[in-house]
């Protein structure tokens, strides 16, 4: 009686059997892979094998993020299986803009998670007051990206500076806050107080930071004395701009320069126009010397064969002084010609025989 020979189909499970004998056993306890999750990665940090409760946490993939409340974490339990997790990371709109004239409440404050159609609620800063009609809601729409926001806060207004007295205010702008304002004076006065103001947070309300200036008249010091002289209008106990003094010499004396000057201002200090005249006295008169002319010589006709000596004559020539006298000395001199003329005249008449 032969034995029956061994199918193929037993063959290969004997040799099946006897490899799954000869492969080494995993360690007891040990977890094997974690398992997958949604939008999210595993941070092994090195891990090869997980030994009961090792701990294993994922990563939200770009663009995604965590679900506040959801457990990013599996635990390897005893039973070589994982804890269970559920699906933690979903797409979010980022953290809210900010706006210059409102801030976010403080409950939204602390949130990073913002799916499609959440909302948050804004409030307007120190400085601004809320426009009646305006939602301060913005809502995280389908492309992720946060709703326009309406201004929905303007900025509070300081009150009028009032009005500066020989001066001017300078508003750039406005007088809203955050606004600045500038003081100046007219000319001739002086700025007493702050050149500039801003409208600033005062408390829960705005308000200047300088009170209003005050322009002063610009003074000059007491006008100088001049020697023979005197102020004769404008003279007091004080000189202000555009003030105005004039000056008059003592009898016998003359003014030289100008006899007014006049309080002005370099800057915002004054100072007079000009210097103050002077008082010169009167000078004496002029003396006028009579001019002596050439003499001219003549010869006279002889008489019996005689030559009368030669004479010699002087044109008369006065000079007169400024006080109008004529000098002693052109009086001698004109006196003397005519008593040398007649008796020219008479030797002549002798001689013709007119007169015997």
């Amino acid at each position: 009686m032969s034995l029956a020979r061994p199918s193929a189909p037993t063959v290969l499970r004997l040799g099946c059997l006897y490899l799954l004998l000869l492969w080494p056993p995993a360690a007891r306890g040990d977890c094997s892979s974690p398992p997958e999750v949604p939008n999210a990665h595993l941070d092994l940090r090195g891990l090869s094998s997980f030994p009961v409760n090792s701990t294993v946490t994922y990563r939200c993939n770009e663009g995604f993020v965590k679900v506040p409340g959801q457990t990013d974490s599996v635990i390897c339990l005893g039973n070589d299986q994982w804890s269970e997790i559920s699906e933690f990371c979903n797409r979010s709109c980022n953290v809210s803009p900010q706006l210059q004239f409102a801030m976010l409440k403080k409950i939204y404050s602390s949130q990073n998670y913002f799916p499609v159609g959440s909302t948050v609620e804004y409030e307007c800063r120190l400085g601004y007051r809320r426009v009646p009609g305006r939602s301060g809601t913005l809502t995280c729409l389908q492309n992720l990206e946060w709703s326009k926001p309406a201004e929905f806060c303007t900025k509070k207004s300081c009150t009028h500076p009032g009005e500066l007295s020989n001066g001017q205010i300078n508003v750039k702008t406005d007088f809203l806050f955050g606004a600045t304002i500038n003081f100046s004076c007219d000319k001739g006065y002086k700025l007493i107080g702050a050149k500039h103001s801003i409208c600033v947070i005062i408390g829960d309300n705005v308000g200047w930071t300088e009170p209003l200036p005050t322009c002063r008249v610009i003074h000059c010091q007491e006008p100088p004395k001049i020697e023979n002289g005197r102020i004769v209008r404008g003279d007091g106990d004080y000189y202000v701009y555009n003030q105005a003094v004039m000056y008059e010499c003592n009898r016998g004396f003359t003014l030289i320069g100008e006899d007014t000057i006049h309080c002005t201002a370099k800057g915002d200090e004054g100072e007079w126009s000009g210097p103050p005249p002077q008082c010169r006295g009167k000078s004496p008169p002029a003396t006028f010397r009579p001019s002596v002319p050439k003499p001219t010589t003549t010869n006279l006709p002889a008489t019996q064969g005689e030559l009368l000596p030669r004479t010699t004559m002087f044109s008369p020539a006065t000079s007169i002084s400024k006080g109008g006298q004529i000098p002693s000395d052109s009086s001698t001199f004109t006196a003397g010609h005519t008593y040398l003329t007649l008796t020219i005249l008479l030797m002549m008449l002798v001689i013709t025989g007119q007169l015997t």
